[in-house]
């Protein structure tokens, strides 16, 4: 994937020398850079205000807090190539460059040949150009990384830069680069719509909401997708701009915008990828009304839980599994945890750590998929002063040396790039990591436990994940079951419940919630679960929960299950035929009955639990809705 990547960039080089030579440039031309004057300077001004604004308050605390003391100069231009902004050092360039780093200077591949803004423009994306790169030995004194700037709309409409004359690593420039104007992006959709429009973003997981790279959905109350950033393109696989969202996920509309503002919930996209989503709503409607949005109540009584103390109630399975992974873990053995997006694993590591010799040495978790490949090396191995344009001064110890004398939690790690995964497997054999920019190795001990949601040996088949790397880190493999199949199902909901309810709602779940709780196919698991009943308390409001504070996403999964009959007296095929396939007309009846129950539910659900207005509204009696409640798992 990498390697393709290069080459894809190379290529874009010899692309740009080709057109170079078609605009008649000589390697020797040495153009003059125009100086602007005050008043096409106000002009640009004005009519990129808001591109400005927005980039400005993306790059203004990155450069302070991480660049300031790097010799880089960051440039923004606009989709003409003319510098509209620079930040940062001017020393890096020569006396005689200095005029095409000003206000004004104009970047184009027809004047400047190959350059990072000319051609980022001319390819409409991430660029990189070395020194020797550069068309014109004018310019070959420096490095220069741009990424593309799109607009609402998905018009160019800048690019973001960033030249360095370092004779260092650049791959870092070049995701940091990319990390800063997908940030602009995301703001400037943020800052025309959020007055007006529904916000849905988008991650892989709940934990990744606020990274620049979650895809943004804006849509009206209808459901249609006004505008998005590109990353929700990727993510969903399909363009979506005026789509409805009907279209890009299996749950209705109305669920989505009727979710609690800022409690994660599980969708699935047509394509059945299945994604963490955060509705955000207008802040013009937030302000009018009072939103009510699930929060933790925090116990003064609280303690930390030891050992395996909260990690199950009952179920064999993960028992097994956290005993057989405390036993190699403290004979130095690294576990491989696989299981479903949202089965707990964090929580297993948690209770691993707490429950091991280390357990007052550090833990660090570190989800492999937030960061951005360009980044995973430095952050993993960490780096030397000065390694590459945006290194801090002082350097970074990296996530091994942090966890040194403890335990490294890599989740995800089968979205670990190839060259970070060679380096890792470095540090397992030898026991040494080697920082970015370093010529010495340092010692390091630590306890390695990692996670995916991934198939290891599709990933190694197709070439993702390197073989013996898996062999190195799959000491034990163990699968954390999903909540649908555990045993102590009842008793782990009760738990999570009495964990975040109100002091004045009742310590258990009623017999009727907890029944239709424990009959949900529960597609996000445990994850699914705690946002679920996070929403339902916050909605009963200090009242004892109830089926219709349930939210109307979690019901709506509820209607896409396929019920079975209670008991076998409800079958309609007689004992002799049960062996032999449904005929056409007993399929159409047991569709028929799951249609039936799925609309008494939602019936149930809208008439509050009251059975009598329940059945008058369904037109049936009181004991035939009690005997579809009972199929239902609610009575």
């Amino acid at each position: 994937m990498r390697k393709k990547k290069h080459l894809e960039d190379r290529s874009d080089v010899a692309k740009s020398w080709d057109r170079c030579i078609a605009y008649g440039l000589d390697h020797a031309y040495e153009p003059v850079a125009i100086a602007a004057n005050s008043l096409q300077l106000e002009d640009l001004a004005r009519q990129y205000e808001e591109l400005l604004s927005s980039t400005e308050a993306e790059v203004l605390p990155y450069y302070r807090n991480v660049l300031s003391n790097s010799r880089c100069l960051i440039l923004l231009a606009d989709q003409n190539a003319t510098v509209l902004k620079s930040w940062g050092d001017t020393r890096i360039t020569e006396t005689r460059l200095k005029p095409w780093f000003q206000e004004g200077s104009n970047w184009r591949e027809q004047q400047c040949g190959t350059n990072a803004i000319g051609t980022a423009i001319a390819t409409g994306r991430a660029v990189q150009i070395q020194r020797n790169e550069h068309f014109l030995k004018l310019h070959r004194s420096i490095i220069g990384s741009a990424a593309p700037i799109f607009d609402t709309r998905k018009q160019l409409t800048g690019v973001l830069s960033v030249f360095s004359d370092a004779y260092l690593p650049q791959a870092h420039t070049l995701g940091m680069v990319r990390l800063l104007s997908q940030s602009v992006e995301n703001r400037l959709l943020n800052r025309q719509f959020a007055a007006d429009y529904f916000q849905l973003t988008l991650n892989t997981t709940a934990d990744n909401f606020d990274s620049p790279w979650s895809g943004i959905l804006i849509c009206d109350d209808s459901g249609q997708v006004i505008a998005s950033n590109q990353r929700a393109d990727q993510l969903l696989g399909t363009q979506t701009s005026d789509a409805i969202l009907d279209d890009l996920f299996t749950t209705h509309r109305n669920h989505i915008l009727g979710h609690a503002e800022h409690a994660p919930m599980q969708l699935t996209t047509r394509s059945k990828v299945r994604l963490s989503a955060r509705l955000k709503r207008p802040s013009t409607v937030a302000k009018a009304s009072l939103e009510m949005t699930a929060s933790e109540p925090v116990s003064a009584n609280h303690e930390e839980p030891t050992g395996f103390a909260g990690l199950e109630y009952g179920d064999a399975a993960v028992r097994r599994c956290a005993e057989q992974s405390l036993k190699v873990l403290e004979r130095g053995v690294p576990v491989l945890i696989t299981g479903e997006t949202g089965v707990g694993k964090e929580v297993l590591v948690n209770a691993l750590h707490r429950a091991t010799h280390r357990r007052n040495q550090p833990l660090v978790a570190v989800n492999c998929a937030a960061i951005p490949p360009e980044l995973v090396e430095s952050e993993l191995f960490g780096y030397e002063p000065g390694a590459f344009t945006g290194a801090r001064a002082q350097g970074s110890l990296g996530f091994i040396r942090k966890a040194h004398k403890g335990m490294l939690f890599l989740d995800e790690i089968g979205e670990m790039p190839l060259s970070a995964q060679s380096r890792l497997l470095r540090v397992l054999q030898e026991r040494v990591v080697t920082p970015v920019g370093a010529t010495e190795s340092v010692p390091v001990d630590i306890l390695l436990i990692t996670a995916t949601n991934r198939s290891p040996s599709a990933s190694i088949e197709s070439g993702q994940f390197r073989a013996d790397l898996y062999y190195r880190i799959n000491g034990l493999c163990i699968e954390l079951p999903a909540l649908r199949n555990r045993t102590d199902k009842r008793n782990l909901i009760q738990h999570i419940y009495r964990q975040h309810r109100d002091p004045v709602q009742t310590e258990t779940l009623s017999p009727r919630v907890l029944s239709a709780l424990d009959n949900h196919p529960w597609p996000g698991n445990i994850r699914q679960l705690v946002n679920v009943l996070r929403v339902a308390i916050a909605i009963a409001d200090g009242e004892n929960v109830q089926i219709w504070h349930l939210p109307t996403d979690f019901l709506a999964e509820f209607d896409s299950t396929a019920f079975s009959p209670a008991s076998k007296t409800d079958s309609i095929e007689p004992p002799d035929r049960v062996e032999q396939a449904p005929s056409k007309a007993g399929t159409q009846r047991k569709s028929d009955s799951n249609d039936k129950l799925a609309h008494t539910l939602r019936v149930y659900h809208m008439c509050k639990g009251n059975v009598s207005n329940a059945s008058r509204e369904l037109s049936i009696s009181r004991n035939t809705l009690y005997k579809r409640l009972r199929e239902l798992g609610i009575r």
